[in-house]
Order: structure tokens, then C-alpha cells, then sequence
């Protein structure tokens, strides 16, 4: 089964730039299968990683950030493929 963990977090006023290098910096004790980082207005970053692993499976997750650098807590999800899709 593939499980994909989606972390977001949205930086403070104009340290955008920063949260991406932060989350770009940022490594896992395992290597997921594939991982994909992404931005949008509002200085919002998007990390997806799959992984090979059941769907409670323990995975390595990204950290929470400096407060001073988010607005406000990461969200994070976590997903599992469906055939079909």
C-alpha cells in the first residue's frame, strides 16, 4: 500500500523564502519513496512524501518549525492510494 503524509504550514508576514529553504533543509530519518515540496500566495508550503507502509504504519514526519516563523501549528495529513486514481 502506498501512504502519502502531507505537511503545510503557513510563514509569517514575508518569511516565505525562509520557511522553504527551512522545509527544503529539513531531512528524514528514512527516505520516503518520493517527496515533492510545493508554495502558494499567502507564503504557504506544502510538503507530500510516499512511503511503501500500511496506513497507521509509524513513519518519519517533518518537525513543527520555530513558532516565530508560522502563523500558526503545521497541518498534516495522511492519505492512502485507491486504485482507480
Amino acid at each position: 500500500m502506498t501512504v502519502a503524509l502531507m505537511w503545510e504550514a503557513r510563514a509569517a508576514e514575508g518569511r516565505g523564502e525562509e520557511l522553504l529553504a527551512w522545509v527544503s533543509g529539513q531531512r528524514l530519518a528514512e527516505p520516503p519513496l518520493r517527496r515533492e515540496t510545493f508554495r502558494a500566495p499567502e507564503d504557504r508550503v506544502l510538503v507530500i512524501t510516499w512511503w511503501d507502509a500500511d496506513f497507521a504504519a509509524v513513519l518519519p514526519e517533518l518537525p513543527e518549525p520555530d513558532g516565530e516563523l508560522v502563523t500558526r501549528a503545521v497541518h498534516r495529513w495522511r492519505f492512502e492510494s485507491v486504485a482507480g486514481g
